[in-house]
């Protein structure tokens, strides 16, 4: 909208051509949305605990988990309303991947949103069936599958990228892809989700997986860079960096009242939505094993779930001591700001990992 503005301007002041920069715009789109969180921020926790929309603590989960119970929950709604607003205000509307990046999020946002209502006005921490929200993740990722499949203009905009080799692509064709961007979305929405367990623990994260998506978007959509760096030219991909960058900003200004002791939860309408986007995200740019890379905590975290839940149906044993993994931790002893801040160190190595794949090629 702002774009738009900007552009009119300019044909009678042409500093205003300024705008015109996708880097400009991203670090304005990520001063807005923190400015958006951290104003509306005691607003919402206020109107969230005028509703009573408390957390409903596992039972079986660490005894000292149960002090947060009735901590508001639902804060994901204002990470949302920043993202969508700043969207609206700072990208090109007239670009394809803004508006499926706000379709997945406030997609699967949706159904976070009713996951958490579920939560909370039944008392169940449980929330919807698995088998309803994995059915909507799947209808809204293959959706997105069959947009992109639909809409691409070059074959880069589908081919399987192998990072660390210049030529390493295989061609899945529209079947192979829309699979692959089903299992990236749903997986990477679901991951977040459940790494989204300690205060702070997955704000962080999401922001420096987003910080370095907007890096790879910029130059996936500018064709010297990307030819020079030998990553796959998706032409309107640098427009997404806008988008990323206000999803950094939005999840930092919602960190301030997340940090230990937490004011106020993600919860699903937040997790899911945030896990749903980066996936987007990474299949628009092409860099689905880059995600896997920077993301890798949100891996451990699933990962330990299933080998958790397998081990046991199998053997009756339990690998770890309680899954998600930060609860393993929690179990042997780490604070819980031990556990948090930790997590955060790996996955800031990690990102520099999948970074370092921008040049070595």
């Amino acid at each position: 909208m702002l774009v738009w503005l900007a552009e009119w301007i300019a044909h009678y002041v042409r500093a205003f051509n300024v705008f015109n920069y996708v880097t400009l715009r991203a670090v304005l789109a990520s001063l807005t949305s923190l400015a958006i969180s951290l104003c509306m921020g005691p607003w919402v926790i206020r109107k969230l605990t005028q509703l009573k929309v408390g957390q409903a603590v596992r039972s079986d989960g660490p005894q000292t988990h149960l002090v947060k119970a009735g901590t508001p929950t639902m804060g994901g709604t204002l990470i949302l309303m920043s993202v969508g607003i700043t969207t609206v205000l700072w990208t090109d509307l007239h670009n394809k991947y803004i508006w499926l990046l706000l379709a997945v999020m406030f997609g699967t946002g949706a159904l976070g949103f009713y996951d958490d209502w579920r939560k909370v006005v039944y008392r169940d921490p449980k929330g919807i069936s698995a088998r309803m929200k994995i059915f909507w993740q799947s209808f809204i990722a293959i959706a997105a599958g069959v947009f992109l499949v639909g809409t691409a203009s070059l074959p880069a905009s589908t081919d399987f990228i192998v990072p660390f080799f210049k030529h390493v692509v295989y061609p899945f064709g529209a079947v192979g892809f829309c699979v692959l961007t089903y299992l990236v979305i749903v997986g990477t929405s679901n991951a977040v989700n459940l790494t989204d367990g300690l205060d702070g623990l997955a704000a962080l994260p999401v922001v420096m997986v987003s910080g370095a998506l907007a890096i790879f978007a910029y130059i996936a959509g500018h064709s010297v860079f990307s030819h020079y760096l030998g990553l796959p030219f998706i032409p309107g991909a640098h427009e997404v960096a806008v988008f990323c960058a206000a999803i950094c900003g939005s999840c930092l200004g919602f960190l301030w009242f997340n940090a230990y002791p937490a004011q106020v939860f993600m919860g699903d309408v937040g997790a899911l939505a945030l896990g749903a986007s980066m996936g987007a995200v990474a299949v628009i740019v092409r860099q689905e094993i880059v995600l896997f890379v920077m993301g890798g905590l949100f891996v451990m975290e699933a990962l330990s779930v299933m080998i958790q839940v397998a081990s046991f149906k199998l053997t009756g044993k339990r690998v770890f001591r309680m899954a998600p993994l930060h609860h393993h931790y929690e179990l042997k002893g780490w604070k819980e700001t031990q556990v948090v801040v930790r997590f955060w160190i790996i996955t800031m190595m990690l990102v520099l990992a999948g970074l370092s794949t921008i040049k070595l090629r």
